[in-house]
């Protein structure tokens, strides 16, 4: 498994895990709703998810474009934690369960190259859920694989269709995945939560014959069954959760090239080739940004995808999906407003820059998916201030100011299926900017935040890891000011009072320890103060209206009386 950060958070919070779902499943829970027994069972990491710790997953499916219908076999190989006869996995219920088997696994072939045959298990299903009971209680700390047969038509629902069955223009099938909130089991059986990843994987997907289909990992090969199908083989070699296994089927050309020693493979549609070859060279630009500032690539041996789909894109690991129009900006519009973004191809940076946060550095539950989409969307402002300088970084992250809500609190209640805001993206971002200005020093910061992302990488952790790491790391309680940004709505408010030749200042906030430095003064003599929520003075010869906070600097309001 890809290993949580820490013990104390599973106590304190139970730990529950979401998936935040459109399902028919498992609707999301709204702000102030009780959750329904679906998302109790979707969100929970209860005692059938921790009793085994996920170590590999073989997913072979065979696909039929014309009637949209998926038959295959998942066969999960889990170590238990404590001695137990039941665990939960997960599958649509849209999806049939033809049959449950498993065996004690052993790491070498048995004498004669043969395989016991697998014992086959009860199981019943309640709302997605699939709870599995053996004969006799699983051993703790023995391997056993347990594989599921499953068949049918999935669903397709939600923003992308969890699976959906499409023709590209030409009219040829074109088949792709994205189910981020979905959850994957809408179209394969796995164990379907954040905080256990597998730590490795094969995929196998059979298709027509002239179809390709691009998943993710290392290609292995692919096979001709004789019968009018074609099994292409991938092997991803690192921890993987469940939402970026994807299928990418289609009759997409292929070319590749390499950034020093990872592999760059590109796809798309014929009648695209000549556009994407030429949009699809930004990735290299991008590689090297986020090398820059946070080290090599995390998945160079499965090496790097960029696949074209019929939506927007995806960061699914290894293979990033993208659907842009092949064109600068999102969707063909300047992102942020301020003129920057048609300089680059927003969902090439973006989405591949979730390879480094949501990929490797990942949340062990979607309540912090702050930590994929806040730090990804800081990722944009870093390219931007790599490729074009620094002040035009700062004013492409200060441009994310007007599509902040300030609504609902970026990280939600946990275990309750319940879906942070958008804020999670743009405030997020803008906090990342602040904490920046807090440690007032850019080299400092740049190796602080390339040391953040290597003592995470490849683990799953929660907001109060990071809230630790930075606090220890700058030496100051940082908690009360991530709390404030995270926890609450509101954003800080600098009061100031100002009398002759002086002005009285401090934080109105909901965090009652709340402290927080910041920039104040004349325009072109900007001095720092430590303002807490209690009155202090300085002197000063500015007068009201000319007195300027950093504002560019800190996402902060300001009230002057």
């Amino acid at each position: 498994m890809k290993k949580t950060q820490t013990l104390i958070h599973l106590l304190k919070f139970s730990f529950f895990i979401l998936i935040t779902s459109f399902s028919l499943n498992a609707q999301r829970t709204a702000p102030n709703q009780e959750p329904s027994r679906a998302n109790i069972l979707r969100g929970e990491y209860g005692r059938y998810r921790a009793n085994n710790d996920l170590l590999y997953y073989h997913l072979d499916v065979r696909v039929d474009p014309d009637k949209k219908f998926l038959k295959g076999t998942t066969t999960a190989r889990i170590r238990m934690l404590k001695e137990d006869s039941r665990i939960q996995l997960d599958l649509h219920e849209a999806l049939k369960v033809d049959g449950v088997f498993y065996d004690e696994w052993e790491p070498k072939p048995r004498a004669g190259g043969t395989s016991r045959l697998r014992e086959e298990l009860k199981f019943t299903r309640e709302a997605g859920a699939l709870f599995v009971d053996f004969p006799q209680p699983l051993i703790a700390g023995h391997i056993y694989e347990v594989a599921v047969n499953y068949s049918g038509n999935p669903l397709e629902q939600g923003r992308f269709g969890g699976i959906a069955f499409k023709r590209d223009p030409a009219g040829r099938p074109w088949i792709n995945t994205a189910c981020e909130g979905e959850g994957a089991s809408v179209w394969w059986p796995n164990k379907d939560q954040w905080r256990d990843e597998v730590e490795s994987m094969k995929i196998s997907v059979s298709v027509p014959n002239d179809l390709v289909d691009v998943s993710n990992g290392k290609f292995l090969g692919k096979t001709d069954l004789g019968d009018g199908y074609t099994r292409w083989d991938w092997l991803v070699q690192y921890p993987i959760n469940n939402y970026n296994v994807s299928l990418n089927i289609g009759h997409y050309e292929h070319w590749s090239d390499r950034l020093g020693d990872v592999p760059m493979d590109f796809y798309a549609l014929p009648e695209d080739l000549e556009k994407a070859k030429k949009q699809f060279a930004q990735a290299k630009g991008m590689m090297e940004a986020f090398q820059h500032y946070f080290g090599e690539y995390p998945f160079k041996k499965d090496g790097y995808k960029l696949i074209q789909a019929p939506y927007s894109g995806m960061e699914h690991q290894s293979a990033v999906t993208y659907g842009n129009h092949f064109a600068n900006g999102y969707l063909e519009r300047d992102w942020t407003g301020v003129g920057i973004s048609p300089r680059f191809d927003f969902i090439i940076i973006h989405e591949s820059g979730h390879e480094w946060f949501g990929n490797a550095v990942s949340a062990a539950d979607p309540s912090d998916m702050w930590i994929h989409e806040g730090w990804t969307t800081y990722l944009e402002c870093l390219y931007v201030e790599y490729m074009f300088g620094k002040a035009d970084g700062l004013k492409y992250t200060n441009g994310y100011k007007s599509k902040v809500r300030n609504q609902r609190p970026i990280v939600p209640a946990r275990g309750i299926n319940a879906e942070p805001p958008q804020d999670m993206y743009f405030k997020g971002a803008l906090f990342l900017n602040t904490l920046r200005s807090v440690v007032n020093d850019d080299k400092k910061w740049f190796a602080l935040i390339r040391e953040f992302y290597q003592q995470f990488k490849y683990k799953n952790i929660m907001t109060e890891d990071v809230e630790e790491f930075f606090s220890r790391r700058m030496e100051k309680n940082l908690t009360p000011v991530f709390e404030q940004y995270l926890r609450h709505t509101a954003l800080p408010v600098l009061e100031l009072k100002f009398t002759d030749g002086s002005v009285q200042y401090r934080w109105k906030v909901d965090e009652k320890n709340f402290v927080m430095p910041v920039k104040v003064g004349a325009k072109t003599n900007l001095q720092i103060v430590t303002p807490t929520t209690e009155w202090q003075t300085m002197k000063t010869s500015v007068n009201k209206d000319n007195f300027e906070v950093a504002t560019d600097l800190y996402f902060v309001e300001v009230s002057k009386s």
